[in-house]
C-alpha cells in the first residue's frame, strides 16, 4: 500500500461529489486544497472552516491552474459540466477537463481520481462523450489513476427547480421506467471509495468502477420516502413525448434507458470494495429522510 498523499486538490468542491469527497478526506486527516472560482460562497467558506486550503482558479483560464497545483500530489477531478438548454457541450467539457489533467501532470501530480457518469451502453451521445474524452486523457496521462462512474445520486430527491427529479407537489417526476429497478448511490459512498483510492493508489490504479449502492423501482422508492417522512410521495414516469418536449438529449436518454435496461453498475461488486455501501433505506435513516422532510415541510408551509 502506498502512503496517503500530502495534499489532494479537489475540484467541484462546492458541488455534490467534490464537496462530499473533500469533507471525507479532511475527516481522514488528509490535507485538502479546493479549487473554486469564488472563495466567498457558503460552500467554499464551510470547507475552509473545516480545514481546507482554498485556491482560486478557473478551467477556462489555464494559467490560473499551476498555482492551485503547487505542492499537490493528487487530484480529485469532477467533470466541468457544460449542460444548458441545448444539452451538453461535450467539446467544451472535454477541453476544460483535458486542460486540468495537463496542468496536473505538469505540476507533478502523481494520482488522479476522476468521477464521471455511470454508463448505459457504448453510446456516448446522451451526455457521456465529453467525460469519456477526459477519462481517456486521465488514462494516458502517466499518472496512477482511477475512474469512477456513479449512477444517479440518492441526494437528487433534494433537487429543486429541475424539469425532472426532486419532489414537486408530492410527485417525483423522472425518465425511469416505473416497473424496472432504478440504480442509485449515496454521495457519501462515492466519497468513501475515492478516499480508498487515494489511500491505496496501487490497489486502485487503472480501475474503472461503475458505482451503485441500491436498485429499486421508483414507486418503491417513493413509498419509502412516504413512510420515512410522513409526506405522501408518488412517482410519475414521463412518456416519450414528455421527454421529447425537454429536448433531443433527454428524449434519447429516455429511449436508451429502455433499450439497455439501465446502468451497468453491479452492486455486489461495489459492495466487495466498500462493505459499508449504503442502501436507500440506510441513506434515508442517516440523513435523507430528515433533509427531504425539511423541504416538504417548507413546501407545505409555503402553500398555506
Amino acid at each position: 500500500m502506498s502512503p496517503q498523499h500530502n495534499l489532494v486538490l479537489v475540484t467541484g468542491a462546492t458541488g455534490k461529489q467534490g464537496g462530499a469527497t473533500a469533507r471525507r478526506l479532511l475527516a481522514d486527516g488528509t490535507a485538502v486544497r479546493i479549487l473554486v472560482r469564488d472563495p466567498n460562497t457558503p460552500a467554499a467558506q464551510a470547507l475552509a472552516a473545516a480545514g481546507a486550503e482554498v485556491a482560486v482558479g478557473d478551467f477556462d483560464t489555464p494559467n490560473s491552474l499551476p498555482a492551485a497545483f503547487a505542492g499537490a500530489t493528487a487530484l480529485f477531478a469532477v467533470p466541468p459540466a457544460t449542460y444548458g438548454a441545448q444539452g451538453w457541450d461535450a467539446d467544451l467539457e472535454a477541453t476544460r477537463g483535458i486542460a486540468l489533467v495537463t496542468a496536473a501532470r505538469r505540476a507533478g501530480v502523481e494520482q488522479i481520481v476522476f468521477t464521471g457518469i455511470g454508463s448505459l451502453s457504448d453510446d456516448t451521445s446522451w451526455g457521456a462523450d465529453g467525460k469519456q474524452r477526459i477519462e481517456d486523457a486521465v488514462a494516458t496521462s502517466g499518472a496512477r489513476y482511477t475512474l469512477l462512474r456513479p449512477v444517479r445520486f440518492m441526494e437528487n430527491y433534494l433537487l429543486r427547480g429541475m424539469p425532472v427529479d426532486g419532489i414537486v407537489d408530492g410527485v417525483h417526476r423522472h425518465l425511469f421506467p416505473a416497473d424496472r429497478p432504478m440504480k442509485i448511490i449515496a454521495l457519501a459512498d462515492i466519497a468513501d471509495i475515492a478516499a480508498m483510492a487515494f489511500a491505496d493508489p496501487d490497489r486502485f490504479h487503472g480501475r474503472t468502477l461503475e458505482l451503485a449502492g441500491d436498485a429499486l423501482t421508483p414507486p418503491v422508492a417513493a413509498a419509502a420516502i412516504t413512510e420515512a417522512t410522513g409526506h405522501q410521495v408518488r412517482y410519475q414516469e414521463l412518456d416519450e413525448s414528455d421527454a421529447a418536449a425537454l429536448g433531443d438529449v433527454i428524449a434519447h436518454t429516455w429511449r436508451l434507458m429502455r433499450a439497455t435496461g439501465g446502468w451497468r453498475a453491479d452492486i455486489a461488486t461495489v459492495r466487495e470494495i466498500h462493505p459499508g455501501l449504503r442502501t436507500f433505506d440506510t441513506w434515508l435513516a442517516e440523513t435523507g429522510a430528515a433533509q427531504i422532510k425539511s423541504l416538504l415541510d417548507s413546501d407545505r408551509v409555503g402553500a398555506r
